[in-house]
């Protein structure tokens, strides 16, 4: 390939990066590229600066904060902010690594795996998320946080998220204990609002009780003295809608349905500690 025919491929690259962040067009993207030296960055944010100088525009956080913010907590010898750089993003946020807010923050940034964050999910999450600095990422955290305890649907998206951000690669399924972690950070969180509040089934009385918070320590134990190598998907997902529909006294489970045995074999449990409270 000549020299020019490289340098067009590199130019029709730059235009493509350019219109898949901002959504201008092919005029558009030449156009400003070539004014700032086809730096695309520095060409995204003056498109969104003009863009936004109309009245019916709402303001785009700056792609050169957020990636020099990406660059501060990037691992200096990878090209994603790894354990470390979360660690010390997590502490200018003023949060813990278990604080539940950070899986909605993997769901949000599309973050592959447990403390890794990569650029194109970062820049992203936080422009749709209209955040570009330490300060407005940190007010986010509480909106998420409400979201996450009182959104069905959204909780819904961040657990279903879950299972593949908790999974090692390569792998089907994730570890019991890896499974009790992230059901430890999720349950108490669904439970607080009504992300995880009950759907009564016909036969259930209009006050009949659902999932109640001491059951996730009952959950826990029951997968404890089980054993077994891991939580498939399915178990993970079905489980969910478990919590949602099953009644406090466990009498409404279907045995026929198509529940995974796991989850049959932990209603009989459930029956027996309920008729061993009773006795």
């Amino acid at each position: 390939m000549s020299s020019k025919a490289r340098d067009q491929a590199r130019k029709d690259a730059l235009v493509k990066e350019f219109r898949n962040v901002s959504g201008a067009s092919q005029n558009d993207a030449n156009r400003y590229l070539k004014r700032y030296g086809w730096n695309v960055a520095s060409a995204v944010d003056a498109y969104f600066e003009e863009y936004n100088g109309r009245p019916d525009a709402d303001p785009l956080p700056s792609l050169q904060k957020l990636g020099a913010l990406f660059d501060q907590y990037k691992d200096p010898s990878n090209e994603y902010i790894g354990v470390d750089g979360t660690m010390a993003w997590c502490k200018d946020l003023g949060i813990e690594l278990e604080d539940v807010v950070l899986l909605a923050l993997a769901y949000e940034l599309k973050s592959p795996t447990v403390g890794e964050w990569e650029r194109k999910g970062w820049v992203d999450g936080w422009r749709n998320l209209k955040c570009e600095d330490i300060s407005q990422m940190t007010s986010a955290l509480t909106t998420l946080r409400t979201k996450l305890s009182s959104d069905s649907q959204y909780y819904r998206s961040v657990y279903l998220y879950t299972f593949d951000f908790a999974k090692t690669e390569g792998q089907r399924s994730i570890a019991v204990e890896t499974a009790t972690a992230f059901w430890g950070l999720l349950l108490p969180v669904g439970l607080s609002g009504e992300a995880l509040a009950h759907v009564s089934s016909e036969e259930d009385d209009e006050r009949e009780e659902g999932w109640k918070e001491e059951y996730n320590q009952w959950w826990f134990d029951f997968l404890e003295e089980k054993g077994g190598k891991g939580i498939s998907r399915d178990t993970w997902n079905m489980f969910l809608d478990f919590v949602k529909n099953i009644d406090s006294q466990f009498a409404h489970h279907d045995l026929e349905a198509a529940w995974p045995s796991t989850i049959d074999e932990f209603v009989d449990y459930a029956k027996e500690r309920l008729a061993n409270h009773m006795s």
